[in-house]
């Protein structure tokens, strides 16, 4: 990553009152990028965004992607250089109580947040984020390519993949600097998110109890949040320099062996201590996938990308902001200088 090529540039983001929004938000900043969020309000109480009072750090557009009007005339005012779109319905389980929300926000604000690019006078590029759930299950027994089928069983999956195809269009028809980034579960300080392991894990041991734990032996592609901002950071790059090679589908994941739930709570519940604890969620959830993993040799290939953490080190590195906040640290701090150490390690 090219610390030079960020500073004075503008950069549209959406979704920055979120956790990975709040987190890439303070790290442009710290670079030297000046950037426009528009978001909604924070999605969570507490969120990293209040915590670490992110809003100091952009100008901050309170407003909904689905209100194309609003979002072009911000879009237009900004003039960015580059577009970040990170806004989302985010929650596997919220997707299936809400699936019109669900597809409403993630492929049509997707293709509101294209158009507002399109009718730029000065052009950009476009990073779209969209998720690891975005691939069809075959039953392979291998990590996903960016080249694999397309698909999803539930709504929130279903809509990311849907977010593909249109990202496919656009480029082909519109944009012709605009890629997708596929990135595993991010974990790190300050994600509240309900419905999402690390947060829940969090809350039951702050709380005294033990946590509730709907899928034990789920496999998911862990990574520390910095690792896929890395990745999109470096991506946008390579579109401003190279669109020819770099508009296409990426995936950013870990490097360690694949890991289940369980792994990952017996780890926090003792490095917590206290008696810190999770027992099976013995109650009907609706259908999430046994097992998601992320081939990102590609990245590393064509981006120079991989990552700089292990998933030990990643855990350690979350614990360490909750503990810390937990104890009266301030999380703006904190969030501040664990993107130093990042930068650090991954230089």
């Amino acid at each position: 990553m090219d610390r030079a090529f960020w500073r004075g540039r503008r950069v549209f983001l959406t979704g920055h009152t979120g956790f990975k929004g709040s987190w890439l938000t303070l790290w442009l900043q710290s670079l030297g990028a000046r950037v426009t969020g528009y978001a909604l309000e924070p999605p969570t109480m507490p969120s990293l965004y209040d915590q670490a009072r992110v809003s100091t750090s952009a100008r901050s557009i309170v407003a909904d992607i689905r209100d194309f009007p609003r979002l072009t005339a911000a879009m237009a005012e900004a003039a960015p250089e580059i577009v970040i779109h990170m806004a989302a319905q985010s929650v596997v389980k919220r997707g299936y109580a809400d699936p019109t929300e669900t597809y409403a926000v993630n492929v049509l604000g997707t293709v509101n947040v294209f158009e507002a690019a399109r009718q730029l006078e000065s052009g950009c590029v476009v990073v779209n984020v969209t998720s690891d759930k975005c691939y069809a299950h075959s039953g392979a027994d291998r990590p996903f390519r960016e080249g694999d089928p397309l698909g999803g069983d539930d709504p929130y999956s279903s809509s990311k993949a849907c977010a593909e195809l249109v990202t496919t269009t656009y480029r082909k028809a519109f944009l012709p600097a605009l890629a997708s980034a596929r990135a595993g579960n991010a974990i790190g300080g300050g994600d509240w998110t309900a419905d999402q392991l690390i947060p829940d894990l969090i809350r039951a041991f702050q709380g005294g109890r033990p946590a509730l734990i709907r899928n034990p032996h789920g496999i998911r592609p862990w990574q520390f949040v910095l690792e896929p901002l890395r990745g999109y950071l470096m991506l946008a790059e390579r579109l401003v320099r190279e669109p020819s090679v770099a508009a296409a589908g990426w995936n950013f994941g870990p490097a360690d062996p694949d890991r289940p739930v369980s792994w990952i709570a017996d780890r926090l519940a003792q490095a917590w201590g206290s008696g810190a604890s999770w027992i099976q969620d013995g109650a009907t959830h609706p259908a999430e996938s046994a097992m998601l993993r992320l081939d990102a040799s590609r990245a590393a290939a064509c981006l120079g990308w991989r990552p700089a953490l292990t998933l030990e080190q990643a855990l350690e590195w979350t614990l360490e902001w909750y503990r810390a906040v937990h104890t009266g640290s301030d999380p703006r701090r904190l969030t501040a200088e664990q993107i130093a150490r990042y930068e650090e390690r991954a230089a």
